[in-house]
């Protein structure tokens, strides 16, 4: 199997890390990441690095080198909202592929939580919105998911109860991984109960503002220690069908379906195959319309799917075993990276909470923007 491997990964706690910023986070992960790959700083070749909405400088791949130690031969920062993450990993296992770099750092994190205000992050959060029409207008990524969480309802005939169903699921996986955001066990009346925040959304069906990082190694088989036990990239997929709600396609999340469509026939797999599954979820809404746009679910099924235990961790599919953005918390483009950290320790048989079937095959996915940009990797234990 020539394909590029994930060999190691770094995730820190997520949450209230007061004290931290971005550039000592991002080296926390990026410790972490190395210590479980087997390598030094000497040994990496190539950096890419998230975007920071608290350190938004020009050149944040080359102040990280200096800050953290490094001078690879290839740096590059990647900027696509919530599929950065992914999005920087598709790109790094295709430089390894080419040979422009054997030992990638991938690394992201910010101190969304204590770096700036809410108000703040609201507000550049709602530069995803069309600049002349909805943006000053007061409009924000709340309530443009909001909108889809309400034609989602009527389409579907689900009701808010059904959302819910996701969340309580994600703060189930949560309570009991280490270094979860939030990990007090709620039920659908609890959410139900929570601050309405856009209406359908309420708190619960959101998930929080955190502090955190997340890091991983792409790497050419056999040029790092650990190599032979890491997950393999066998297939990757993107899709960027609009940037504003107001362009979007039909259906809205149709660019999920063309990005898994893409990295299952690189893989040459089907979903039917999965085993795991790592799916973003900075709204329940998102992660019901991304469940359903990849084919897990059926049109309307992913909140019954929830509620029956297909995802639980020892039921058929288990679904971001350490809680997602829902629960284990959002940092910006680390928030999307811990998805695919926990899919990684899956195959490896590290996670703190492993799944019941031991998974061999994973598809991670993430959105930007408002069900803007897509990325899509399948994942597959090297042994």
């Amino acid at each position: 199997m020539n394909a590029p491997c994930i060999a190691g990964v770094g995730l820190t706690p997520f949450g209230r890390q007061e004290g931290s910023d971005t550039l000592s986070l991002m080296s926390r992960a990026a410790e972490l990441a190395l210590d479980d790959a087997g390598l030094t700083r000497a040994d990496v070749d190539g950096l890419l690095t998230g975007y920071s909405t608290t350190h938004p400088h020009l050149m944040l791949a080359t102040v990280f080198a200096e800050f953290f130690g490094l001078q690879p031969a290839y740096a590059h920062g990647v900027q696509v909202g919530g599929a950065t993450g992914l999005a920087m990993v598709d790109l790094a296992r295709r430089l390894v592929q080419a040979g422009a770099a054997e030992r990638i750092l991938v690394v992201a994190g910010e101190n969304r939580l204590t770096g700036q205000t809410r108000d703040q992050t609201i507000q550049t959060l709602a530069q995803v919105g069309e600049p002349d029409h909805e943006v000053p207008n007061g409009a924000s990524v709340l309530a443009y998911y909001a909108l889809l969480a309400s034609r989602y309802l009527a389409a579907t005939g689900c009701g808010e109860r059904d959302l819910a169903e996701l969340s309580v699921l994600m703060r189930r996986n949560a309570s009991r991984y280490p270094g979860a955001h939030l990990t007090k066990p709620i039920g659908v009346d609890d959410v139900m109960a929570s601050k309405p925040i856009a209406t359908p959304l309420k708190q619960l069906d959101c998930c929080p503002i955190s502090d955190g990082a997340a890091a991983v190694i792409v790497a050419r088989r056999g040029s790092v220690p650990a190599a032979q036990r890491g997950a393999v990239i066998t297939g990757g997929g993107q899709a960027h069908t609009h940037q504003h709600l107001s362009a979007a396609p039909e259906p809205v999340a149709v660019g999920a379906t063309q990005a898994v469509g893409r990295a299952l026939g690189e893989a040459e797999r089907r979903i039917g195959d999965m085993e795991l599954l790592g799916v973003y979820d900075s709204f329940t809404v998102t992660l019901a319309e991304l469940l359903e746009a990849s084919g897990v679910s059926g049109p309307g099924q992913a909140p019954a799917d929830a509620r029956h235990g297909r995802f639980d961790l020892d039921g058929e599919l288990p679904l971001n075993p350490h809680g997602g953005l829902l629960s284990y918390g959002h940092a910006g483009v680390a928030g999307g990276m811990s998805h695919l950290v926990e899919a990684v320790r899956q195959l490896n048989g590290t996670s703190p909470l492993p799944a019941g079937k031991g998974p061999g095959l994973a598809l991670v996915h993430a959105d930007g923007g408002v069900m803007s940009s897509h990325v899509s990797l399948i994942l597959e234990g090297s042994s």
